[in-house]
């Protein structure tokens, strides 16, 4: 089974990179690899933080290295948090604090519209990069529902699944998140 780094210190987008790839690729860790490392994701975009993530990896493992670079896009907002989703709080906050920062600028705001966006870069040792996109359409709730997931996904009604990503099962989140839906379009395009 094809070996691949996934290019990040984040426990849960590793669980769900495994629990989507896994039956494909033998997904490794950055642990895993020995690999201790921040990256600067100083990109202006999705894709380009995803590319440098990815890069960076490879060279520091000599593998094939998948980042996800993703994040919360609400258009009332301005597209905010956009590519600053896990920083939105601030640079030490974490997703206690992002939530509530959501919650406060969405207070008076109507239109809660709102979609999860991926961007997904698998990049070779030879310099090769395959990509892929994901979206997930909802709104944004007014309050917390839900206690499964992480970062907004007690905040974040899919209108796919009709309930918050925290009320969904992993394997139901799976089904249509951005992260899922970017994963399986990697998968049609290595295929090809």
């Amino acid at each position: 089974m094809k070996e691949i780094v996934a290019a990040t210190n984040n426990p849960d987008k590793l669980r769900e990179i495994r629990e989507i790839l896994g039956t494909k690729f033998s997904i490794l860790s950055l642990k895993d690899e020995g690999v201790s490392v921040e990256i600067d994701e100083n990109g202006l975009s999705f894709y380009d933080n995803a590319l440098i993530k990815a890069k960076t990896v490879t060279e520091l493992t000599g593998k094939p290295s998948l980042a996800d670079d993703s994040g919360l896009i609400v258009p009332a907002l301005g597209g905010a948090p956009g590519i600053y989703s896990a920083r939105y709080g601030g640079e030490d906050c974490d997703s206690l604090l992002n939530r509530a920062k959501l919650l406060k600028e969405m207070k008076n705001i109507e239109n809660r519209d709102a979609s999860f966006y991926s961007s997904i870069v698998l990049f070779f040792p030879d310099s090769t990069v395959v990509s892929a996109e994901g979206e997930a359409k909802g709104m944004i709730l007014k309050e917390e529902q839900g206690t499964k997931g992480f970062g907004y996904d007690s905040l974040f009604f899919s209108f796919a699944l009709k309930k918050s990503f925290a009320e969904a099962t992993p394997e139901e989140k799976n089904s249509v998140s951005h992260r899922g839906v970017a994963l399986k379009n990697l998968l049609k395009k290595l295929s090809e």
